[in-house]
């Protein structure tokens, strides 16, 4: 006799149905009601991924000063924060600005200049010159288009605030976030132990085992993955830097960001490519500059599957990389940004019910019926 046709299955009566019903109208009034507040939320989100961010430095900042109270721990660290931000912004930003302006050069050489390479058609050339619009490319890189861009944005910006109160409400609730992430910060404990005391004791149990598995794919994913993602952004960016590929900071910078999603970075290599032709236009050999390219893809995936990876995020297996790309999008799709920083929380909570009625339910009726048998 079949397993699978022996498991008793509960009967859909009237009050089941009921119940499911309930469940799946109560599901979709919180995704409305997330979506009909997430101006009033967003900032509030922000500030708690930022505090939940910036704990472990906290934590860090309380052992090594010695002091049991959050708040100078607190103080400390978010001054340690904008200096590190604002000390990236004064080195980095220059240089990008220049890397851009100088790839628009040699954007506008690739795009009117004839050359050949071995083993490629001149076909793909055209194909590529008839497809991408590279004028319009090296215009928006330039650094005029810079300057002008900045300039109108604050020219815009000046006349839209002095003529309308929500774009100034809009500026006054980003500065919220400022306040949300210290009060968060300083009570950061007491917060945890509240959220805590609110469960009834009866569901402590099962309640807590599924906030456990979200505290567990959160750590994984928005700091253990994070801090690789940003890692394996700057081995790319000097990687690129020392065999000469235009714009390496940038790109290595874009690969690290695709880095959130594991081994999304995949995507990034046809970009690489057309970068590598770009370099063949102005003298270099586009099969030795694509080859270090790909040794460096190489290297730096060794060094995070190898160093990296099991460094800081140990053994434990995190969310497969597509169903976090897929939770990604459908959560981002229905609620904007709010659905980005919520999507893994929200994906995990679902994927440990399933875990905790469904898969479980049916093991225990699968090891009842083996017992029996």
């Amino acid at each position: 006799m079949d397993t699978a046709e022996s498991i008793p299955r509960r009967p859909f009566t009237f009050d089941r149905v009921v119940r499911i019903m309930f469940t799946i109208l109560t599901v979709l009034g919180i995704i409305y009601v997330l979506d009909a507040l997430k101006g009033v939320l967003l900032p509030f989100l922000v500030a708690c991924l930022i505090a939940y961010m910036l704990e472990p430095v906290v934590k860090w900042n309380m052992r090594i000063t010695h002091i049991s109270r959050r708040f100078i721990p607190v103080m400390l660290t978010l001054l340690e924060a904008i200096a590190v931000v604002t000390a990236a912004a004064v080195i980095f930003l220059p240089y990008l600005v220049s890397e851009a302006t100088q790839m628009a050069s040699m954007i506008r050489h690739y795009a009117t200049t004839q050359f050949q390479i071995p083993y490629i058609s001149d076909s793909l050339h055209a194909f590529i010159r008839d497809n991408i619009d590279f004028n319009e490319i090296a215009r928006m890189l330039s650094r005029e288009e810079w300057k002008a861009l900045i300039k109108s944005t604050l020219s815009s910006s000046w006349n839209f605030l002095s003529s309308s109160l929500a774009v100034l409400f809009g500026i006054l609730s980003w500065l919220i976030v400022i306040l949300y992430v210290i009060f968060i910060m300083i009570d950061y404990d007491r917060i945890m132990l509240g959220f805590k005391h609110l469960v009834p004791a009866r569901h402590r149990h099962r309640t807590f085992r599924v906030f456990d598995d979200i505290k567990n794919a959160m750590d994984r994913y928005f700091r253990g993955q994070f801090l690789i993602a940003m890692i394996v952004g700057v081995l790319f960016s000097i990687g690129f830097l020392i065999i000469g590929l235009p714009m390496s900071v940038i790109l290595g910078l874009f690969i690290g960001v695709l880095n959130l999603v594991p081994y999304l970075q995949i995507i990034s290599i046809p970009i690489t490519a057309l970068l590598c032709l770009v370099a063949a236009s102005t003298g270099a050999d586009f099969w030795i500059i694509f080859g270090e390219s790909m040794l460096v893809y190489l290297i730096v995936q060794c060094i995070q599957d190898l160093i990296l990876t099991p460094r800081i995020m140990g053994k434990a297996m995190g969310l497969n990389p597509a169903i976090i790309l897929l939770s990604i999008s459908i959560w981002g799709s229905i609620l904007g940004f709010m659905g980005l920083i919520i999507a893994l929380p929200l994906t995990t909570l679902i994927l440990s019910y399933y875990d905790m009625y469904v898969v479980k339910r049916s093991r225990h009726h699968h090891r009842s019926i083996t017992t029996k048998h």
